[in-house]
């Protein structure tokens, strides 16, 4: 079984994008790693203020209880800043791949 995997299309507050990307980058990249997530990519749309990432989970527990289990931990809630309150509206669409492994 391939894991699932989710693309995730994030507008960023306007003039908020830097403060998003060290965040995101220092805080929510490593903790999501250590969760078990594999990032596939994250890109910026220049002049949108969307940023746009891709992750993977394929461990035994399932995309939905990981990413439960993520939000939960003391970890997560203890982010400072949390770069959460920066993203205006998002967009999550939940994918599994066609391709042999």
């Amino acid at each position: 079984m391939s894991g699932m995997s989710q693309l995730r299309i994030y507008r960023i507050k306007e003039g908020k994008m830097d403060e998003w990307l060290d965040g995101w980058t220092k805080q929510v990249l490593p903790l999501r790693r250590k969760f078990g997530f594999r990032i596939e990519g994250a890109w910026v749309v220049p002049g949108q203020d969307r940023f746009v990432w891709i992750l993977t989970y394929d461990g035994p527990a399932g995309f939905k209880a990981k990413d439960t289990e993520y939000y939960a931990s003391d970890e997560r809630k203890a982010l400072h800043p949390d770069p959460a309150p920066l993203i205006a509206d998002m967009e999550v669409v939940d994918m599994e791949s066609v391709l042999p492994r």
